[in-house]
């Protein structure tokens, strides 16, 4: 689960302000402690307003009077960690909206084919969507263990655009490739995780997952689909 950031505990002094009290009916903080309260309080309000983060206070107090208190939360770290995602995915979800919104000329372009084209792909048989949108077919099975995101891992690659233009390809190139899966786009660190060794998959990855609003070179254009072959041959040190 991610850490508390130190400053975001500390806004939880807004909340034990009795019944919430406005501007108008707070008495100006005068000691140093309530001085250095009240701007921790200003700070972090407005921390929070610019990243659009919406807060329930009256929740907001309860779990701060319980941590104060030495109580038992009423969520569990898994359950806290996946508040979190959640609302970390649907302000990646709207943050992306907008910004498509706001594309033109060729960019535009890419991004509605791409999406036409992931539209019509996912409902080609064998051809299976993760939660992140990503999609992939398997072309050859293989029997070998599955690497994680922390592995390196040597693979064979063919790498194109959804039309057929060819920007990358290892196989073309006649030499294997060795990289941590940490460390590439993200639609390659999650698909690779998906293979045993000796299997042979195709992902379709939508540009969130590859190389974004901005592209990659002169061959990969922003908001660009990608589409990969990919053979597994090896995870490194197994």
């Amino acid at each position: 689960m991610k850490k508390f950031n130190g400053t975001l505990v500390a806004c939880l002094i807004f909340a034990l302000a009795p019944s919430f009290m406005t501007a108008e009916e707070t008495k100006k903080p005068e000691s140093l402690k309530e001085r250095v309260s009240y701007s921790y309080g200003l700070m972090i309000a407005r921390q929070l307003t610019e990243r659009g983060i919406d807060l329930d206070l009256e929740q907001f107090s309860v779990a701060f009077k319980a941590v104060t208190a030495g109580e038992e939360p009423v969520l569990s770290e898994e359950e806290v960690a996946a508040a979190f995602e959640e609302s970390s995915k649907i302000a990646a979800a709207k943050q992306m909206e907008e910004a498509e919104k706001a594309v033109e000329g060729d960019a535009k372009k890419n991004l509605e084919a791409g999406k036409a084209f992931l539209e019509e792909n996912a409902k080609k048989e064998g051809v299976k969507t993760t939660d992140s949108g990503l999609q992939y077919e398997v072309l050859e099975a293989g029997d070998g263990p599955k690497p994680k995101a922390t592995d390196e891992v040597s693979v064979h690659y063919h790498g194109t655009l959804i039309d057929g233009t060819v920007f990358d390809s290892s196989v073309d190139r006649g030499e294997p490739t060795s990289f941590p899966l940490n460390r590439v786009i993200p639609g390659w660190t999650e698909g690779v995780q998906l293979m045993p060794v000796g299997a042979k998959y195709k992902f379709t990855i939508p540009y969130s997952l590859a190389y974004g609003e901005r592209g990659a070179g002169a061959d990969i254009g922003p908001f660009s689909t990608l589409i990969f072959e990919v053979e597994l041959l090896e995870i490194k040190g197994e």
